[in-house]
């Protein structure tokens, strides 16, 4: 065993980042609807918000949309999420659900 992994304030360390909220969507769900979201109704959830709510790109976003595996809460024809601001509850985002309603109940502000 090296030393590195001995001493575990080298195996784990920070990173500082401008993200102030983390918003992660459940990537099999989108998968099993094959899109359902934004114009045409042709894009992931996920996809929508980033670009729906953009506050600006990559990094440097003070929100942070993730994809994630599997919640293990598999809603039929929705998507699961979790936010940091509120971390006790999942939101089911059913198909074709407006990206304007789900900002709005995510108390975000949308781009454009």
């Amino acid at each position: 065993m090296s030393e590195n992994e001995r001493d575990p304030g080298v195996a784990i360390r920070t990173v500082p980042t401008a993200a102030e909220r983390l918003i992660a969507v459940c990537g099999k769900c989108g998968k099993k609807l094959g899109g359902g979201f934004g114009s045409g109704s042709k894009k992931s959830l996920v996809k929508t918000l980033r670009v729906g709510v953009a506050d600006t790109k990559g990094k440097r976003r003070r929100i942070r949309i993730v994809e994630t595996r599997c919640m293990d809460l598999c809603p039929k024809g929705a998507v699961a999420l979790v936010d940091s601001d509120s971390p006790n509850e999942f939101l089911v985002v059913v198909k074709e659900t407006p990206v304007s309603v789900v900002a709005a109940r995510l108390g975000l502000s949308e781009s454009g």
